[in-house]
């Protein structure tokens, strides 16, 4: 039985009240959104309340995701930016290379026998989405974004971050900087 990690934290100061529910299960943002836009899509349910009578303005700028575990810090993508018609995807591949000799030094390879350095190479992969046909996500992402403007009342929605790699609830902070303060939810399992 696999478990599923749906954490809800919430945080408030005299302005305002946050809680999110962090959602990391391929499975559960494929349910919610008709996709797992390959795995590096981290979730964030959202509900901002003000708790006194001035009005707030939400903003997606407002929230940024931070991982604990390697120092990730992502602010939430735009539904166009995930599944836009004129998306570039940028993506940094690590390969590990084992090179045939002992020693590696600034370029010039000496030394002798198998094995040798580990040395690391990064590439860079760009892919330019087909703007001529409408990505039937994007009407679902638009619907479900956390909406920007100034509340009086409740208003809940999602936060999409990119987060690279395997990460577990308690790796994650959703930290809010807006017009009602300063505030961080720390995610728990």
């Amino acid at each position: 039985r696999r478990v599923l990690f749906r954490s809800i934290e919430k945080n408030s100061n005299e302005l305002v009240e946050i809680s999110a529910t962090a959602i990391l299960d391929k499975d559960q943002i494929r349910q919610e959104l008709g996709s797992d836009f390959g795995g590096d899509i981290v979730l964030v349910r959202v509900t901002v309340r003000p708790v006194s009578d001035k009005p707030i303005r939400v903003s997606l700028d407002d929230f940024l995701l931070v991982s604990a575990r390697d120092g990730q810090r992502e602010g939430p993508y735009t539904p166009s930016q995930i599944a836009g018609t004129d998306v570039l995807v940028v993506t940094r591949q690590e390969r590990k290379q084992k090179s045939g000799f002992g020693v590696d030094l600034g370029g010039i390879m000496g030394g002798t026998g198998p094995g040798g350095a580990d040395n690391t190479k990064t590439e860079t992969k760009a892919e330019k989405g087909d703007s001529d046909k409408p990505n039937p996500l994007l009407a679902t992402l638009r619907d479900k974004v956390l909406p920007e403007k100034e509340i009086t009342d409740s208003l809940s929605g999602f936060l999409y971050f990119q987060v690279v790699g395997k990460v577990k609830p308690k790796d994650l902070e959703l930290h809010y900087k807006g017009p009602a303060g300063r505030l961080a939810l720390r995610f728990h399992p």
